[in-house]
């Protein structure tokens, strides 16, 4: 019964946690930049969302400003990169660490607790006769179908195919007149934003927001990212990929669950985490090395004897 519970409690973390991860698939697998920002853009998107709440905003629309905060921390990121030329990565950790203090300054303390106040989660319980988990899963699935869907929209644009072109040849679209600074900023400005919203979401729903509660964020997004790709991997559909991000979230928070219910300690997790991440990276490798070839067709066998 305890490892049920605590399955259906990390469903319903790894929806929420799955928006984040479509904010790395974006930055990582589409622009192919590697965006540290996302430890500092997470825990900015629980703290700008937990402080306009207690102020009195509704909830809703702190997770509109937790949004366009995070989008504002990936324009920074992406002009440290492209305008100051310095290394995608390192733009990533100079911001990463900017926000440690800005997120203080934010909150004017290193955490803001939510507990007694009304927060969108609170709301639907209320409005449905729900629990907090399946409050919690209800929200993550709709912030889920909603930004699947219109991130498959935005990339069918012309602006999207144009970040999707900047991620896989930099110096092909530029030849062909497209400012592929703008495209980064603009891939990094929306993957943040996802990320910070994630964030928001994941403070409401713990019932407060910590200056750390970011730390290892990236790995947890690249390694629901693999696991997702593992399951999916088959897939050429945009939105199924979308989708595989969220999936691969649940299934990295079930595992997690689950071994924390079988006995190891919490302070193991990132142990853990890297491990869960090699595995997932070594499978396709097993795959092809232990896979049959493929029978030769009755053309390919004619043409072995010529």
């Amino acid at each position: 019964m305890g490892i049920l519970l605590a399955m259906e409690g990390a469903v319903s973390q790894g929806v929420l946690w799955g928006i984040m991860t479509m904010g790395v698939f974006i930055t990582f697998k589409v622009l192919d930049f590697p965006d540290m920002t996302v430890d500092g853009s997470f825990a900015l998107g629980g703290s700008v969302s937990a402080v306009l709440i207690v102020g009195g905003m509704n909830p809703l629309l702190s997770l509109g400003a937790a949004f366009l905060a995070g989008g504002l921390s990936g324009i920074v990121t992406g002009l440290l990169h492209t305008k100051l030329k310095i290394p995608g990565i390192l733009a990533g950790i100079l911001s990463m660490i900017a926000l440690y203090s800005i997120n203080i300054r934010v909150m004017g303390r290193a955490n803001t607790p939510l507990l007694g106040i009304t927060t969108l989660l609170s709301q639907i319980e209320g409005l449905f006769g729900m629990n907090k988990t399946a409050a919690s899963l209800a929200a993550g699935l709709v912030f889920s179908a909603v930004i699947t869907a219109a991130l498959y929209w935005f990339f069918g644009t012309e602006l999207g195919g144009a970040v999707r072109a900047t991620g896989d040849n930099e110096k092909m679209i530029r030849a062909l007149g497209v400012d592929t600074d703008r495209m980064k900023i603009a891939g990094l400005l929306l993957a943040d934003a996802l990320v910070a919203l994630s964030g928001a979401l994941v403070a409401q729903s713990q019932g407060y927001a910590d200056v750390g509660m970011g730390t290892g964020t990236i790995v947890i997004g690249l390694a629901s990212i693999i696991i997702g790709e593992v399951f999916f991997g088959w897939a050429r559909s945009f939105w199924v990929k979308l989708l595989a991000c969220v999936f691969g979230s649940v299934v990295y928070r079930i595992i997690i669950a689950i071994v924390l219910q079988l006995g190891l300690k919490s302070t193991d997790l990132k142990l853990l985490t890297a491990v869960i991440v090699a595995i997932a990276l070594s499978i396709p490798v097993v795959r092809q090395r232990y896979a049959k070839p493929a029978p030769l067709t009755p053309e390919e066998e004619g043409g072995t004897h010529d």
